[in-house]
């Protein structure tokens, strides 16, 4: 039989001490000087090149 805990309520800390036992401690912040930019080389590959034989691509993947 479950126990009725509806009555129970946590302070802050104690709020603050459950989360870090379940989730631990997040890994320390990237800084700006670490990041780096993304850039774009190829193009997307999930659709065909405009004027590539629609029918087909259509066909083969079932619309």
């Amino acid at each position: 039989m479950a126990e009725d805990h509806s009555g129970t309520s946590f302070t802050d800390d104690e709020y603050h001490f459950l989360r870090h036992v379940r989730f631990g401690e997040l890994p320390p912040a990237v800084r700006p000087e670490e990041r780096t930019a993304l850039t774009e080389t190829d193009p997307r590959r999930d659709q065909p090149d405009p004027g590539d034989e629609r029918d087909r691509w259509d066909l083969r993947h079932g619309a």
